[in-house]
């Protein structure tokens, strides 16, 4: 038995984990505010990309592309984040949120733009579960309740800002100033992250056994294979194929930023211009010459660093990975791209979700037969599943209100969807609110005494929310109540659930715990909008056959509150749910250990 450095103590903070974990948090927040950052800017990136707004319906990828690149490789990230530092892991990810911010800033072409904001989602999603693990590495169990409520508070507040400071920016800069700001932000967070290096942390790595090997690392002593497939290196580099990779690196990233540039004086000339022009009749600026030599280059890039990520990938089992990226993909692609008020499945639902059910139990196969799957065997266990299935349950409470609320302000007369989304303000507020009490109470009460309360609260308000009518918003005074208590019940459990799910993890296993809970309320989010939609659609089908006059416009309206009323009614069933669940999380305080 070997006694760890405590990260907790005086010495261990001073070394920079508050430092990191400030920068970490930030660079989250900034992720989060990126889903909905561009909401006000939609239709100019429509016109950037040469679409009018008649063609409104060809920008939802914008969204959901991010949201795709979000969700469906945090699984594959958050495995990565223990086989290899966690702050190598936080940096990465930076770095593919930079580059699909200047992708996404500099786009003239929908598709580069979708490709632009999936690189963002990726970068953005993979930072949760890497800054969720350095919470668990930095302080021990029984004192992450107020860290962990930090970086669930700055992830809501994210979200509220998001919209704001779009709106912002729009003010002095066109929509492409949004993406400017992303990248200088993400750049400095970089260099942030590069220059902090708290006692603790990748010291930390050095301990217990690497599940994707087996071998012990308890003693610092590691074999070269230790090495070779934990950080990605092999054992020997040729200097001659390390120049070479960087030329070719060099190469790449000049063609495509001359590719998506474009630059006048290079595409008019006589001389020049000749790399720029579209094979064929294509009107890309991707599928030319110098695009070409882009995409080349990337290629022989990959294979030249092969030795460097390849181990990695396939330690992770990065077939389990694609699989169940494939699953999440289609459920948010078939979700996310239906309108709430009309559909429940999106116009590419009926063929997406058959390949994701196929996915699915592919990679239960998958894991059951792999020597070192995805998610290694046993992690889902002791108070991990409930808090599973309790984040799973919140992603629905949230869903619900976040979409149903603008959605009630809409059917009021002469509300613009500005309007109704500014109706949010007040719980989107009280979420973070909430995170940092439920952080701070986690210091003496046990995660079940913080979790089940707050979300008993939650499904009390969404119950009253099941009442309102046409006109309830215009009352302030119940609606900024009900609106701020089911905000705040959510924000208290936030803290309590991640704090249950990692103190009953280990430190190999962090990082795949820390996705799994992100995972799971994303995937609420996603099914729960859309059983509730289902079922508040049949109750609206069936207001609407028992009207006297179908066409009076009034009864229309009250008839389309029932919906909403429903999906309300529903959410607090499904967070009643997640209040008793919620006590399995535990009556009493996670203790503090600092032995191995």
């Amino acid at each position: 038995m070997t006694q760890r450095h405590d990260p907790s103590s005086p010495a261990g903070k001073s070394r920079g984990a508050r430092s990191l974990l400030t920068v970490a948090s930030v660079a989250v927040a900034l992720a989060a505010a990126d889903t909905y950052v561009v909401v006000l800017a939609l239709t100019d990136m429509m016109a950037g990309a040469g679409l009018g707004i008649e063609s409104l319906q060809k920008g939802t990828p914008i969204i959901s592309g991010f949201l795709l690149g979000y969700i469906a490789v945090l699984p594959l990230i958050g495995r990565l984040a223990d086989l290899m530092s966690r702050r190598t892991i936080l940096l990465a990810c930076l770095a593919i949120f930079v580059v699909g911010s200047l992708v996404t800033g500099i786009a003239v072409e929908l598709p580069v733009m979708i490709g632009g904001r999936f690189l963002q989602g990726l970068g953005g999603g993979g930072l949760v579960p890497a800054t969720l693990a350095i919470v668990a590495d930095l302080w021990p169990p029984g004192r992450r309740g107020m860290p962990l409520g930090i970086v669930g508070a700055v992830q809501e507040l994210g979200s509220v800002l998001g919209p704001l400071l779009g709106a912002a920016i729009l003010l002095v800069s066109d929509w492409r100033g949004i993406f400017w700001v992303n990248a200088a932000l993400g750049l400095v967070f970089f260099v942030a992250v590069w220059l902090i290096r708290p006692d603790g942390l990748d010291g930390q790595l050095d301990g217990g056994t690497d599940e994707a090997t087996g071998h012990q690392m308890g003693s610092g002593r590691h074999t070269d294979e230790d090495r070779q497939v934990r950080a990605g290196r092999p054992g020997t580099r040729s200097r001659v194929v390390t120049v070479l990779a960087w030329l070719v690196g060099i190469v790449g990233v000049v063609a495509a930023s001359l590719a998506l540039i474009a630059p006048e004086a290079l595409t008019t000339s006589v001389a020049y211009g000749e790399p720029f022009v579209p094979f064929g009749e294509s009107t890309s600026r991707v599928w030319t010459p110098i695009g070409a030599l882009a995409m080349a280059a990337l290629l022989l890039l990959l294979v030249l660093t092969a030795s460097r990520w390849l181990p990695m990938l396939l330690a992770a089992d990065v077939l389990g990975a694609l699989l169940i990226a494939i699953a999440l993909g289609s459920l948010v692609l078939t979700f996310s791209s239906a309108d709430p008020a009309k559909e429940v499945l999106g116009p590419w639902g009926l063929w997406l979700l058959p390949v994701g059910a196929l996915s699915v139990l592919a990679f239960a196969v998958r894991q059951r037969t792999a020597d070192s799957p995805l998610i290694a065997r046993g992690v889902v266990h002791g108070k991990v599943l409930p808090a599973l299935v309790v984040s799973l349950l919140v992603g629905t409470a949230i869903v619900a209100v976040v979409v149903d609320v603008p959605l009630l302000a809409r059917l009021t007369e002469g509300t613009t969807e500005t309007e109704a989304a500014f109706v949010l303000i007040q719980f989107l507020v009280a979420v973070p609110v909430g995170a940092v009490l439920g952080g701070f109470l986690l210091r003496r009460l046990g995660p079940g005494l913080v979790a089940a309360p707050g979300l008993a609260l939650t499904a009390a308000a969404l119950w009253g929310m099941s009442g309102w009518t046409r006109g309830a918003l215009d009352e302030p005074g119940m609606s900024t109540t009900l609106l701020a208590v089911a905000g705040f019940g959510i924000g208290l459990a936030i803290a309590p659930v991640n704090d249950a799910a990692l103190a009953d993890s280990t430190h190999e296993t962090h990082g795949t715990v820390s996705s799994l809970v992100v995972v799971a309320r994303m995937v609420g989010m996603v099914v729960g909008l859309a059983l509730l939609t289902a079922v508040g659609l049949r109750r609206f089908q069936q207001a609407v056959n028992e009207l006297a006059d179908p066409t009076d416009s009034d009864a229309l309206l009250d008839a389309a509150v029932v919906q909403v009323q429903t999906v309300f009614g529903g959410a607090a069933i499904a967070t009643l749910a997640a209040a008793l669940i919620a006590v399995a999380l535990g009556w009493h305080r996670v203790r503090h250990t600092t032995h191995s």
